[in-house]
């Protein structure tokens, strides 16, 4: 059975399909949601499954990379001179981001890059933005976000109408516990941002601690402050009655000894949780940024003007006459 506490770390899906769904005043998660122990694992996503294959002039990797996905595929299918004309905005748009003086630099490159790989999770916040808001101030309270989650309670009167109080009044803490942590600023109020960090907060590094003490609390059933393997195991997998363990498990007790336990004292601890559950990897947006840069920085300044830029937007972005050319590459590739 899976623990009622495994649904706050993974709440997104959740909180918006409940908010879709919920009629009436007391719509509440159910204890009962959440993924197995697997889903715990959050591995940054490659920023396109297309080959990186610049030699063979096909671009699709830093289309994707430097758009996003579906963006990418709007591009492909503009006449190059609207693709230039839009990708010079995004170009005004970069370095307005940044210090505005007129270049884009490397870390305004990464951060674009790395907007555009994070735009789904903004666009899935947005689209329930007008739910959370609801006195439509442009910011979203505590009490307002409790309220749409769990349904509204006069004061003392939290969860008198479901059988397991307990454990929805301590999810409920939780859940506030996160939100504090979110909201930077400490006005109890969330912007965008903030709730997207809330509802997110694998893709945050200030919420790097707050994911690694829900899964502790999630998995530390003895509350020794650790997790030892067979808490690791229980996590994954609940043997019926004289069910005999299959050879996955036993597996999964070689990574917890070989891979997870990093000091090797026989348990995690929240160091080694957070090595397991927001592993280190490299940064994705930084490599593409510094390829780019250094495709197109034709006077070796360390920064791009946006005459370089446009004058290797074919790298940047595609159009109908670069999308066929990338085709006839991969059709003679193919032969």
């Amino acid at each position: 059975m899976i623990s009622p506490w495994e649904l706050t770390m993974w709440r997104p899906s959740l909180l918006l399909l409940l908010l879709l769904l919920r009629r009436g005043a007391h719509g509440k998660p159910s204890p009962e949601a959440g993924p197995h122990g697997q889903g715990r694992v959050h591995q940054a996503a490659p920023l396109s499954e297309a080959p990186h294959d610049d030699a063979h002039g096909n671009f699709q990797y830093d289309h994707e990379a430097f758009l996003g996905r579906d963006v990418a595929k709007e591009f492909d299918q503009l006449s190059p001179e609207e693709s230039q004309a839009r990708l010079g905005r995004i170009v005004d748009r970069m370095d307005r981001a940044g210090d505005g003086d007129g270049w884009v630099s490397l870390a305004e490159l990464r951060a674009w890059i790395a907007h555009t790989q994070q735009r789904h999770i903004r666009d899935s916040v947005s689209s329930a933005w007008n739910t959370y808001d609801t006195d439509r101030d442009g910011r979203v309270g505590w009490e307002e976000l409790r309220n749409a989650t769990y349904g509204h309670y006069e004061p003392g009167e939290e969860f008198h109408d479901v059988e397991d109080a307990e454990t929805y009044k301590k999810m409920l803490a939780r859940d506030e516990r996160r939100f504090r942590v979110a909201d930077q600023d400490g006005d109890s109020m969330a912007t965008r941002e903030e709730l997207t960090a809330f509802l997110h907060p694998e893709e945050f590094p200030h919420m790097r601690d707050i994911v690694i003490a829900e899964t502790l609390e999630d998995l530390d059933k003895n509350k020794d402050g650790y997790v030892q393997v067979e808490e690791y195991i229980a996590d994954l997998y609940s043997p019926e009655p004289g069910e005999e363990e299959p050879a996955w498990v036993q597996t999964e007790r070689e990574q917890f000894r070989d891979f997870r336990d990093l000091n090797k004292d026989g348990k995690l601890d929240g160091s080694e949780v957070g090595h397991w559950v927001l592993p280190p990897a490299q940064d994705q947006p930084l490599v593409e940024a510094n390829h780019l840069l250094h495709e197109s920085d034709t006077d070796k300044d360390g920064r791009l003007s946006k005459a370089e830029i446009l004058g290797n937007w074919n790298m940047f972005v595609g159009s109908q006459a670069t999308n066929y050319g990338e085709d006839l590459t991969r059709h003679h590739d193919e032969l």
